[in-house]
């Protein structure tokens, strides 16, 4: 192979942030053979210029939908990194290709319905082939989904057992969602109006489980209070896909936490009345917003008028002041622990998460455990992924409490 990994969609916003992790590891004196690779050579030139990449970083051209030339990209590399989305529109003809020539591939995707049909389609010819694809490298859903792979470790550890039910609680959020997020979110909900069967799949917890349907799951559209911490909490934007990963887990580890698992997350909104009632209208909300996003002139204003569009983000400023902090709780016994990062989650802390998965992937995740196959980052990293995360990417997970 030329290359150890190839960066797909080094031109754009947070492909040029993924693209300056990299850079920083080979200016550190790693050993990393890499390449950016996108659909305009003039923009790539540019783009490396913008990192301090040298000159000759290598850079590959190649359109999304052009068979041929993605084909003689992935044969060139041991890994691909894409960030070209909604990965339901471009990205077909990469993932499969990677599958096809046993090329390992991580990406950035929210969009659980395109993930579903790729199990199916995919996962035999990754199997055969060697491939390791691995989906939802970024928030969506590194810190959730190992959030609770090192909860369940840890239970193991105390208790010799895993935990039956878990928690996931998003305390603080400072920090956007991306345009390219936005656009993946759209895009599914554009596919669910044509298909019927996508929209049931967006609100079923097993859709990534092909083949098993756990317990009925807790409700988590709905203003709750939670005994176990004492607070109000409202529904979780980000919990449809989240929740999904993370059963795919527990699905992929031969069900290590139990076929009775239950998992759910929430968004904190406080203690007290005060509290209840952020809870209530933050519920109200997601109602009217799931309401109104179905409605194709409101989405359509909201793209042109309103909100970031693919390639837009904020400053190194506001990047670098974004935050967030994640509780899980489990039971039973009871044991909590927190997640945290110290960027922004769609864009700064999302580009270190991308990047630190695909180089855990490359150089320590053993093809021993991890075979060719459609993984999660969780199943197919697990513990060694929160180390990287802890050392490179600015990640904690800590144990809060535990039962005596």
């Amino acid at each position: 192979m030329t290359f150890d990994i190839v960066l797909f969609g080094a031109t754009g916003y947070t492909g040029r942030l993924v693209a300056e992790v990299l850079q920083s590891f080979d200016s550190a004196k790693q050993p990393l053979r890499w390449a950016m690779a996108g659909r305009s050579l003039e923009k790539l030139k540019a783009a490396r210029a913008a990192i301090g990449a040298p000159e000759t970083l290598p850079l590959l051209v190649a359109q999304a939908t052009d068979s041929a030339a993605i084909r003689q990209l992935v044969r060139q590399t041991r890994l691909v990194i894409t960030t070209v989305g909604p990965y339901q529109r471009y990205g077909d003809v990469l993932v499969d290709a990677c599958a096809q020539e046993g090329t390992d591939y991580v990406d950035l995707c929210g969009e659980s319905t395109w993930m579903a049909s790729k199990i199916r389609q995919l996962g035999d010819a990754a199997k055969r082939s060697g491939a390791r694809i691995v989906f939802s490298c970024g928030f969506d859903s590194v810190p959730f989904d190992l959030g609770v792979v090192f909860l369940q470790t840890e239970a193991l550890r105390r208790f010799g057992q895993p935990l039956t039910a878990v928690q996931g609680v998003m305390r603080v959020m400072k920090g956007g969602f991306s345009g390219g997020t936005i656009a993946s979110a759209m895009a599914t909900i554009e596919a669910s109006e044509r298909d019927p069967r996508l929209a049931a799949a967006m609100q079923d917890p097993f859709a990534l489980t092909p083949g098993f349907e756990g317990p009925v799951q807790p409700d988590g559209t709905s203003a709750q209070f939670l005994d176990s911490i004492g607070v109000w909490s409202g529904p979780f934007v980000m919990a449809p896909i989240n929740t999904k990963n993370v059963h795919r887990t527990n699905h992929l580890l031969d069900h290590a936490w139990g076929r009775n698992f239950t998992y759910e997350e929430r968004m904190q909104t406080g203690k007290g009345e005060q509290g209840r009632r952020r809870a209530v209208k933050m519920a109200r909300n997601a109602r009217w917003q799931n309401r109104l996003l179905g409605l194709t002139p409101v989405r359509w204003c909201l793209q042109h008028w309103v909100l970031p569009k693919p390639g837009e983000g904020p400053s190194a400023q506001q990047r670098e002041s974004g935050h967030f902090e994640i509780l899980f709780v489990g039971q039973t016994p009871s044991l909590s622990v927190v997640v945290t990062g110290d960027r922004d989650p769609g864009y700064g802390s999302t580009a270190r998460m991308l990047a630190q998965s695909a180089l855990c992937l490359l150089h320590e995740a053993d093809r021993s455990v991890t075979a060719g196959g459609v993984w999660t980052p969780g199943a197919a990293m697990g513990m060694l992924l929160v180390q990287r995360l802890r050392e490179h990417a600015g990640l904690t997970f800590e144990i809060e409490s535990a039962a005596a």
